[in-house]
This record gives C-alpha cells, structure tokens and sequence, in this order.
C-alpha cells in the first residue's frame, strides 16, 4: 500500500483536463512539416502561452504495476511556479496529501500514519528521468518537461506527427512529437541508457480553455527494474481562483524513506 501512495501522490500530478469540448487536430502535407524545421517547430509550440496565475482541477487516476491496480481520485491545486497541492482521496474520503514546491517533495498519507519529506531525488528513482519543480509542471500542463530552446534537435516526420529528435549524446535520449495544427505536445520520451529507466508520456488530445490549450488526458509508462503504467482523466479545472493549500504533517507521524 506504501508503494501505490507514493507512486499517485508523485505522479498524478503529471496530468492534463478533461472537458466536453476538444480541439479538431489539423494535419498538412510532408514537405510543410518538413520545411519548418527545428527551431521554427519549437517558436511554434511555445506561441501556445500559459497565462493563468492559479488553476484548480478535479481528477481521477489509475494505477497498475506488476502485482496491483487500483483507482483513485484526487483534487489537485497550483500556484503557477510555486506550489503544487495534491489530496489524494477514496471514495470520497481524504487519505493523503502532498506539496511540491521548488525545493521540496512532501506528502503523508493516513492509513500507515507515514510521512516523507525531502528533495527531487525521489522523483528521478521513481519516475525514471530526473526532475525539477518546472519539469513536473510542464508534464501536468502538456508541456515538453525541458526548456527545448536549449537543444539541438533533428526535425522529422513520424506516424503523422512532427518530431524533435535530440542529436546523439553519450547517455540521454530525448524525443518529443507534436500535431501539426497548433503545434501541441502529443507525446514525450526520456530515456537514460546507462541507468536503464526511461519514462513515455502520451497526451492523447487537448482542449481549449479560457484560451489555454489543455490536454484531456494523459497516459504515462514509466520503465526502471519494473513498469508502472498511470492513467489520469481530469473532471474538472478552473483558472485563476483564490486557493489555499493548507498542508501540515500530523503529529506523531512516522517518517519513511524510500530506496
């Protein structure tokens, strides 16, 4: 049980909105794509702008490794760069609760009476690729997790969709495919060789809300020793609300640490 917690709580945060409204994915022809090239393909993705200041969504997730699955909901709220607020929740009834902030990972749930409490490094051991604060922001807003402006890619045309593919390196692997009506994020794969972990994030389509362009969905597979496989669907968001994140580490709560 301690494992599915902390899988959920640090993941379903990489999840994208699910409203009746989507966007109709245009496609053009080979050559259009072809001519765009690297940098012109990235100007094109980041036209699509995150203005908001705070957005609040309702979710739901599922869980399935190698010996369990399970289902839970979760309420998660954020404060554009600063803070990501997590309750995790079954049937209804709170069981956990986290905050991510830029320097910290922490969350406790109640059925063990456990807590943890410490930096990204937990992340990178679960996710399989390593982490910061804008990173997993990125991955719930249906974002590339790194800054693309700062690689160097080759253009290419694969199953329909473009893509970015990172020049040989000596370890990391990178790969990122996006539509090509608005340049959207469809899917993102890390892979570290030496370490053998590697993490694949599909975004099966978006929406356009409050002229912010969301996913509606978000499939992750993540590969280090075994594979854990997240599925989130988001019920409901909302921009730019007064929120608060309460958060506070019962007392007389254990602390765990996680290998």
């Amino acid at each position: 049980m301690k494992k599915i917690f902390t899988f959920l709580i640090l993941v379903v945060v990489l999840a994208s909105c699910k409203t009746k409204k989507t966007v109709v994915e245009q496609t053009v022809s080979k050559q259009t794509v072809v001519d765009n090239k690297a940098k012109a393909i990235i100007e094109k993705h980041y036209q699509n702008t995150l203005n908001f200041q705070t957005v609040s969504i309702r979710s739901s997730a599922d869980y399935e490794d190698q010996k369990q699955s399970i289902s839970i909901g979760a309420d998660i709220r954020i404060k554009k760069d600063e803070i990501i607020w997590i309750n995790l929740k079954f049937f209804g009834i709170p069981m956990a609760k986290a905050l991510i902030t830029p320097t910290r990972v922490s969350y406790y749930e109640k059925t063990n009476g456990t807590f943890f409490d410490g930096d990204y490094s937990i992340l990178a051991k679960i996710l399989g690729t390593d982490l910061d604060f804008q990173k997993v922001q990125n991955l719930l807003l249906g974002r590339p997790i790194d800054d693309l402006t700062k690689d160097v890619f080759i253009a290419e045309i694969a199953t329909n969709l473009v893509q970015l593919k990172s020049k040989k390196q000596a370890d990391i692997e990178k790969l990122f495919r996006f539509e090509t009506g608005n340049y959207l994020l469809k899917e993102q794969f890390i892979n570290q060789i030496s370490k053998n972990r590697n993490v694949l994030v599909n975004y099966p389509s978006f929406t356009n809300q409050d002229n912010i362009f969301m996913p509606t969905g978000v499939s992750i597979l993540a590969n280090q020793q075994n594979q854990v496989k997240i599925n989130v669907e988001y019920k409901k968001i909302t921009f730019n609300e007064s929120l608060s994140y309460p958060y506070s580490i019962p007392d007389g709560y254990s602390q765990i640490k996680i290998d």
